[in-house]
């Protein structure tokens, strides 16, 4: 399950992602949100890691400052 999850997030990068950043939206994170949803799961397996990568998502919004946030 863990790497179907994975994959998805890499099809997601590869595609969505590159559709999103052409049109001139960006995350405003680094590493991006996606990114840190795979880092995540990869070090704290499926559940914890969707979770930390959902509360990520939840605090990338128009008010964020956003800036540089690596998974701890």
């Amino acid at each position: 399950m863990k790497k179907i999850i994975i994959k998805l997030i890499i099809w997601y990068q590869k595609n969505i992602s590159l559709w999103l950043v052409s049109k001139n939206i960006n995350c405003k994170f680094y590493p991006t949100c996606s990114e840190y949803t795979k880092q995540a799961i990869e070090k704290y397996g499926i559940l914890k890691g969707v979770l930390l990568g959902i509360w990520r998502i939840i605090r990338c919004n128009p008010f964020s400052k956003g800036g540089y946030d690596p998974l701890k």
